[in-house]
């Protein structure tokens, strides 16, 4: 008996199609289904819908997208006892959505996926239950909407030796921090945002870096052949960071971004998503409102950067009927060692610490004197004119520091008597920061 994977590229040879069940009809399945009707690709026929609350989906304006032939359900059953050769998931999530993920692999039914938390805990276990099926696993559209990033490692870096990645993994806090640099409050901005869609009613994913770590993890399977525990990758909020932040980031001919970052040192890996200092040089510094970016530097082949739009509907569908055409031709990803790595947040860079005092004499002698113990030496000490002396915000910068060295000092620093509020400590990427 053939295997599934032969029956489908013995299907198309022959002119036949490929079946299609989507799971999930909100901002990105709709827009799959927009996509797929004005393509009009051959090969591809969409025979299934699975949502909740299906009647109202079916009668929204984005189903008049739909062909009439689709067969709508709230039943999965009706997905996985389907024909469907290919089950497109876009509902997000771990459960119930791993469950029945497991099962449409297992009866030979492949899977393409934009689900990134679900692809970062399960995708090594996943893939696996996929290859021993002889059907595909692809999820092209988990990270970075409808930039190419994760194809374009797999096959046009897969030759090379990735040795570190950094990027801008989610368009909600670029758009935040873009409005900010621009003097904007971060609770009007994030009001706005979740306004317009770009952030949820409960915006801790997206501000406190767990979506971005999701896809850090996903990427450095992929270029760095690790396989990280999500849970382990350290975050920082976004929510501490204000106006005056970018006012003193400025000075320092920077600005400041969410960045994930990762980088393999012998058997660990190096990583974290927090809001720093980017240099205005660098090209994550360019990128502006929900793009995204990633840097992935090489061994063999320097520095590639991918960047565009990696937030809404259509770009994610982009990747999401991309992903179903490569299924349906029966295109083969190029596979990689992939080994499990210990995951540690210590970086040897230049930080970015901003107080809020009651001014009085000895403070930036006690602020000193706390660096100094730890073995931190300050490098700049900036201090704008025009705030009152009872609630004075000033920024000390430190030569290259490890991370944990700087948190000890802090500790030490937010005890003492002047402080108003907790000290905010931020990384400050240069080219050259490098793991310890």
């Amino acid at each position: 008996m053939a295997t599934k994977k032969k029956q489908v590229a013995k299907k198309k040879q022959a002119g036949s199609t490929v079946k299609v069940a989507l799971l999930g009809f909100g901002t990105v399945g709709s827009s799959v289904a927009r996509v797929l009707a004005a393509s009009k690709f051959p090969g591809i026929e969409l025979t299934h819908i699975f949502n909740r609350d299906v009647q109202r989906k079916r009668t929204s304006a984005a189903a008049k997208a739909v062909p009439a032939s689709v067969i709508w359900t709230e039943n999965i059953d009706d997905i996985l006892n389907s024909k469907a050769e290919v089950v497109v998931e876009l509902m997000g999530g771990l459960n119930p959505v791993e469950g029945w993920l497991r099962k449409a692999l297992a009866s030979g039914k492949s899977v393409v996926t934009a689900n990134k938390q679900l692809i970062a805990y399960r995708g090594a276990n996943l893939a696996k239950l996929a290859a021993a099926n002889n059907v595909h696993l692809v999820y092209g559209a988990a990270v970075a909407g409808g930039v190419p990033v994760i194809p374009g490692m797999l096959q046009g870096l897969g030759g090379d030796q990735a040795t570190r990645l950094s990027g801008i993994l989610n368009g909600t806090c670029n758009y935040i921090l873009n409005r900010m640099e621009g003097g904007a409050d971060y609770t009007t901005v994030l009001a706005d945002a979740q306004q317009l869609g770009y952030a949820e009613a409960d915006p801790s994913a997206d501000v406190d870096g767990f979506d971005a770590r999701a896809k850090l993890c996903i990427l450095s399977r992929i270029a760095l052949h690790a396989e990280l525990d999500p849970d382990a990758v350290t975050t920082q909020t976004i929510s501490t960071i204000e106006a005056i932040d970018f006012t003193y980031a400025k000075e320092l001919n920077c600005t400041i971004r969410q960045v994930s970052q990762a980088e393999r040192n012998g058997k660990a890996v190096h990583a974290r998503v927090a809001p720093m200092l980017v240099p205005l040089s660098s090209p994550m510094a360019w990128s502006h409102g929900t793009q995204n970016m990633v840097v992935v530097s090489g061994r063999f082949g320097g520095d590639v950067v991918f960047s565009g739009h990696g937030a809404g509907g259509e770009p994610t569908a982009v990747a999401v009927v991309s992903d179903l055409l490569a299924v349906a031709q029966d295109c083969s990803a190029v596979q990689l060692p992939i080994r499990k790595r210990e995951v540690t947040d210590e970086f040897m860079a230049p930080h970015y610490l901003r107080f809020v005092v009651d001014d009085k004499p000895g403070i930036v002698s006690a602020i000193a004197g706390a660096l100094a113990k730890v073995g931190a030496n300050i490098d700049s000490l900036l201090q704008t004119p025009g705030h009152p002396k009872h609630r004075l915000p000033f920024v000390v910068t430190t030569e290259p520091s490890l991370t944990s060295t700087i948190e000890k000092a802090m500790k030490a620093i937010a005890k003492l008597d002047c402080m108003l509020e907790k000290p905010l400590c931020l990384q400050i990427l240069v080219a050259d920061d490098k793991p310890e």
